[in-house]
């Protein structure tokens, strides 16, 4: 084996390795979390139970999240009532940012808040944002890094699968 073989090689298990741990959490259950929500109230991962449900991490310093989330409460709007939940988790050390974008943002689902990071740290999130779907079943199907346009179609192609299981 010469030396740019063995360059590539290595090169190749380096990226399989990294691809292979950022979709650690596909098909395992998702791990289960309760946050203090916009609305005041305490939300729990596990109440969904039997729907499909989205959970976005996101930050208001983040450029991504902001141009997704508006996307994302369509795809909320629009599923909803057949058993689409979005649960949207900030990650701020001040909840007040994040008020203030989701009123300007006009976004409806709820969003909760992840201070002191613990939620992220469970979902191995490490940038913004990271979309996790999770199945009625409680498995996570689908972990999305970043967001670039068109993105969503991908997003309603998985939920409109997920709902149809």
């Amino acid at each position: 084996m010469n030396i740019k073989t063995s360059i590539f090689a290595v090169v190749v298990c380096v990226f399989a390795a990294s691809s292979l741990a950022s979709s650690g959490l596909e098909g395992q259950p998702a791990p289960d979390f309760a946050l203090k929500s916009s609305s005041g109230a305490n939300l729990r991962l596990s109440e969904y139970r039997g729907d499909v449900v989205m959970i976005n991490f996101w930050a208001t310093w983040c450029g991504p999240c902001r141009q997704e989330m508006p996307l994302l409460d369509e795809l909320y709007t629009r599923y909803s009532r057949v058993g689409f939940n979005l649960l949207g988790v900030n990650i701020d050390d001040d909840s007040r940012r994040a008020m203030k974008m989701i009123d300007e943002l006009g976004v409806s689902f709820p969003v909760l808040f992840d201070a002191r990071k613990e939620v992220s740290k469970l979902y191995e999130v490490e940038a913004m944002p990271v979309t996790v779907l999770v199945d009625r079943e409680g498995r996570v199907r689908y972990v999305h890094h970043g967001y670039k346009p068109g993105y969503e179609e991908k997003y309603l192609d998985q939920i409109r699968s997920l709902l149809r299981e």
